[in-house]
């Protein structure tokens, strides 16, 4: 993956997710857009500098959050509800709120408009 996407890939989908991921992939692509899962991020992120892998709890190096919070970030910055992230991610609801509620301390922001645009800004999400 990270080769993929050293030689200028716009999008990665693991094998596993091309099922629920190709079409929006391709289409994304396709208008010239990247498209990066949350899964991709964290394994990007979790791979660190020096290709070693992180522990699950260790911390992005761009925004201070753990791998769970920047999934979740991505998700409800796209546009999907706290049930739909947990289905995703196969977490409870309530984990979820728990997760949203954090990142929103940690980066002091009070609504979810601010979260869509820290998202956007920091390219955890391509805008469409």
């Amino acid at each position: 993956m990270r080769d993929a996407i050293a030689a200028g890939a716009r999008g990665y989908v693991f094998k596993s997710d091309a099922a629920r991921d190709l079409i929006a992939a391709v289409d994304t692509v396709r208008a010239g857009r990247t498209f990066f899962t949350a899964r991709t991020a964290t394994v990007a992120h979790r791979s660190g500098t020096d290709g070693s892998p992180a522990g699950p709890r260790a911390k992005t190096v761009a925004h201070g959050l753990t791998r769970r919070e920047t999934e979740v970030l991505q998700l409800l910055a796209e546009g999907r509800t706290n049930k739909s992230v947990a289905g995703v991610l196969k977490i409870s609801v309530k984990t979820v709120e728990t997760h949203r509620a954090r990142i929103m301390r940690k980066l002091k922001f009070d609504s979810l408009a601010e979260l869509v645009r820290y998202a956007l800004r920091n390219r955890i999400i391509a805008d469409t």
